[in-house]
């Protein structure tokens, strides 16, 4: 429930590059990547005060915009920083790093990573940040949004369906109206390759890699495209490349966010003495699918918005991601209940960030958006027919009535303008890894991670009993915690997988 820091966004596109010199006989042609990967970086102070008081430095990479035609001249340029290591006799290499999304900024992720990790582990690394394309600093999207998420549930009599297409569609139009070159380019595997071009140009042979919710996923895609660059890779959360898209990913969403509300229902009943939310599990979650009905009869006003049946559902999943937060989450729903019924409620500051997060938000929000567009419909195609959204739905709703029509709904990937214009790297490997993950992950089910992990041969899993997203950062599990100090400083993966 912490508000996201954020940074100001910019696009670069550089002119065209001098041709390279014709290849003598006999010798093989240049390699089109030599230049980017030989460039000078030039260091500077970073603007944002966070990174400068961390001691950051940043600089610009120049990558190709198209990998297939990397020698037309279109370039992007992509926001990098960096936190050197206080001890360069500790130094072991450089820690590159994804905060996941995607469409998440990254350029502040060194800065936690630094008070999060031990500081023997920190010695040994230059932590790397970055702004993926199309992201913050790197070009971040501007398509004149102004909502957060697609997410909004189409109810379950699909009464809210024709809206929910129609403002997913209006926000897949808007982008791809004033980016149609870029787009196309806003990829996973692109990203993959920028990482390594970043890693050349750093100077280094190989790199180690922090990645969490989808930065994972592009983690174990970087390792599965170069194998051989890789040091020590430390999977956080991982989504199931094989699931990944609009589709059966986000399907797999709403089946975890059902057993959460379960979860969180076993945990109020015994409390409801203090919430009124129901004295058993059962009748805690009639209390929940009974006021999400009632929100999209007649909105609920509280703290200035007015809150409906479609959005109620998706303000909910932001509550359930951490089991920690249960006492904030029956809070918030106490709050929407009186609301509900007439009662005058001054809404806690969780309620209200949740509200206006959702309600207001910033420009940034939408920048963000767009760019978690880009990459997940550029990534994998989705169905575009609207009767195949309409049928999942309603095969959804016997086993998840709450969160079955917000994450089985259209999204702006049904009106996408383009197929993906290379296939989705599948992910089979060897490298050794390091996977931590929870039980009751509502954004990245475990069964996903442990689907990843039989095809990550070379790694271990360490599973973390309990309801949370992104475990290390949110300091969740001193176990999981020792278990990532202990790999990217000594080098030591556990023996077998093991349960904290």
């Amino acid at each position: 429930m912490k508000p996201a820091l954020v940074l100001a966004a910019a696009l670069a596109l550089s002119s065209a590059a001098t041709a390279a010199p014709a290849a003598s006989a006999g010798t093989l042609p240049p390699d089109p990547l030599d230049r980017f990967r030989h460039q000078k970086l030039a260091w500077q102070p970073c603007q944002d005060p966070q990174l400068t008081a961390a001691g950051a430095q940043c600089t610009t990479l120049t990558v190709p915009l198209d990998y297939r035609t990397p020698q037309d001249g279109r370039t992007l340029a992509l926001a990098v920083s960096r936190i050197r290591t206080a001890d360069p006799a500790m130094r072991r290499g450089i820690l590159l790093t994804n905060p996941g999304g995607p469409g998440t900024r990254g350029l502040d992720l060194p800065v936690a990573l630094h008070a999060q990790l031990a500081p023997a582990t920190v010695a040994g690394y230059d932590l790397i940040g970055l702004d993926p394309r199309g992201v913050g600093a790197s070009g971040g999207l501007n398509c004149g949004l102004n909502r957060s998420t697609w997410l909004r549930s189409v109810g379950a009599d699909l009464s809210g369906f024709d809206q929910a297409w129609q403002l997913a569609k209006a926000d897949a139009d808007a982008c791809w109206n004033k980016y149609p070159a870029l787009l196309p380019q806003l990829t996973t595997r692109n990203t993959a390759r920028d990482l390594d071009v970043l890693r050349a140009a750093l100077g280094e042979q190989r790199a180690s890699f922090f990645g969490q919710s989808y930065g994972a996923l592009l983690g174990a895609v970087y390792a599965q495209l170069y194998p051989q660059r890789v040091d020590r890779l430390v999977l956080d959360s991982a989504p199931d490349p094989e699931r990944y898209g609009s589709g059966a990913f986000l399907q797999d969403m709403g089946a975890a966010n059902e057993r959460a509300l379960d979860d969180f229902a076993a945990w109020a009943a015994p409390r409801n003495g203090t919430y009124g939310l129901g004295a058993s599990p059962a009748a805690v979650r009639a209390t929940v699918e009974s006021l999400v009905r009632r929100a999209r009869t007649a909105p609920i006003a509280v703290d200035g918005f007015h809150l409906d049946g479609a959005l109620l559902p998706v303000l909910l999943t932001f509550c359930q991601g951490d089991d920690r937060d249960s006492a904030d989450y029956a809070g918030i729903l106490r709050q929407l209940l009186d609301a509900a019924d007439g009662k005058p409620v001054q809404a806690s500051p969780a309620l209200h960030e949740l509200l206006t997060t959702l309600l207001a938000p910033g420009p940034d929000a939408g920048a963000d958006l767009a760019a978690t567009m880009g990459y997940l419909c550029d990534d994998a195609a989705a169905p575009r027919l609207q009767q195949w959204y309409r049928t999942a739905v309603q095969n959804s709703l016997s086993t998840q009535p709450v969160f079955g029509p917000v994450y089985s709904g259209p999204t702006p990937c049904a009106s996408w303008r383009s197929n993906p214009t290379e296939a989705f790297v599948r992910v089979r490997n060897a490298v050794p890894a390091l996977q931590i993950q929870s039980t009751g992950d509502t954004h990245a089910p475990y069964q996903g991670a442990v689907a990843l992990h039989g095809r990550l041969t070379g790694s271990r899993l360490v599973t973390v009993p309990g309801r949370v997203h992104t475990v290390l950062l949110n300091g969740y599990s001193a176990c999981a915690q020792q278990a990532v100090d202990a790999y990217l400083s000594e080098g030591t993966l556990p023996e077998a997988d093991t349960t904290c």
